[in-house]
C-alpha cells in the first residue's frame, strides 16, 4: 500500500515539474527541420518568388524577387505603370526608382545595401549555420503571437544588423520578426508576420508576409501565387547595369533612400 501510494506521488511530482528549457540550439534545429531540413536546404540553388505587393488601400503591385547563391537578390516591382527594382549582387547594391525621379541604376546607400545583403540570406536565413556564418544567437524565452506560444530569439548577425526572431512552439516555423532597420536614415522597428505556409517540393515557405513599424498603423502586405526552386537564373540580373549613353550614375552617399516592399521573410 505505501509503496503504491509513493510510487503514485513520485509520478504526480514528475508530471508537475516544468518542461525543461530548450537550448538555442534545439530551438534553431527545430526550426531548420520544420522548413525542411537542412540537407534539402543545402540543395536549393535558387528561388522565384511571384506575387502581388499591398502598396496602400487599392494600390497592388506585382512584385518578382529573385534569389541565388552567393548572397544575390533582386526585388522587381511595378507600381502605376512604372517598374522599380533594387538588387544586390553579393557585393554592392542598387536600385531604379522612377517613382523618385531615379530612371537610371544608381548604388544604393550603405543602409539600404546592408538590408539588401540581409534579404540575400532568404534561403538559409539567420539561425541555420549561424556560428558559421558569425552570427550570434540568444533565447529571450517565450512570448504570444497571435494567441500561440512562440520561442523568442535575438540574432545579431556578422554585419552588426539585429534582429527579433519568434518561433512558433508547435510548429518550429518562424511566424514574427522584429528588425532594426533605418527608413530615411531615421531609425526603425519594422515589424513582420508570415502566415499561410505550404509545402513546396518539400520545404516550407510562408505566401503571406505583412509588414510596417512597429506601432504604427500601416501595413504592407505581400502576397506569393508561385515559388520556384532552383530556377534557372542568370547572374547578369543582378549586377547593376551601366547608365544610358551621357547618363553617369550617383555616387552612393547622394542616392535617397528607397522604401521598400517589406521583408519577404
Amino acid at each position: 500500500m505505501f509503496k503504491k501510494a509513493a510510487m503514485c506521488l513520485a509520478v504526480a511530482a514528475v508530471v508537475a515539474l516544468p518542461a525543461a528549457a530548450q537550448t538555442v540550439d534545439e530551438i534553431v534545429a527545430k526550426s531548420v527541420e520544420a522548413r525542411g531540413g537542412e540537407a534539402k536546404l543545402r540543395t536549393v540553388k535558387s528561388l522565384r518568388f511571384t506575387g502581388k505587393f499591398e502598396v496602400g488601400p487599392g494600390i497592388v503591385a506585382p512584385v518578382t524577387m529573385l534569389v541565388k547563391r552567393p548572397g544575390m537578390v533582386r526585388l522587381e516591382f511595378i507600381v502605376q505603370g512604372m517598374t522599380g527594382i533594387q538588387a544586390y549582387d553579393g557585393k554592392e547594391g542598387w536600385d531604379i526608382m522612377p517613382f523618385q525621379g531615379k530612371t537610371d541604376p544608381e548604388p544604393m546607400t550603405a543602409d539600404d545595401a546592408k538590408q539588401m545583403e540581409d534579404q540575400a540570406d532568404i534561403i538559409e536565413g539567420p539561425l541555420m549555420d549561424y556560428k558559421t556564418k558569425g552570427n550570434t544567437v540568444e533565447s529571450l524565452g517565450k512570448d504570444k503571437v497571435e494567441g500561440s506560444d512562440a520561442y523568442k530569439l535575438k540574432v545579431t548577425r556578422k554585419n552588426g544588423d539585429v534582429e527579433t526572431v519568434f518561433i512558433d512552439v508547435d510548429t518550429g516555423l518562424e511566424v514574427k520578426n522584429i528588425t532594426k532597420t533605418k527608413i530615411h536614415g531615421n531609425d526603425t522597428e519594422v515589424e513582420s508576420t508570415a502566415s499561410d505556409f505550404r509545402t513546396v517540393d518539400g520545404l516550407v515557405f510562408p505566401f503571406a508576409i505583412e509588414s510596417g513599424a512597429v506601432g504604427g498603423t500601416q501595413k504592407q502586405k505581400i502576397t506569393f501565387d508561385k515559388i520556384e526552386i532552383n530556377p534557372e537564373i542568370s547572374d547578369s540580373e543582378f549586377h547593376m547595369p551601366a547608365a544610358a549613353p551621357g547618363e553617369q550614375p550617383k555616387p552612393a552617399e547622394q542616392a535617397k533612400p528607397a522604401e521598400k516592399p517589406g521583408r519577404g521573410r
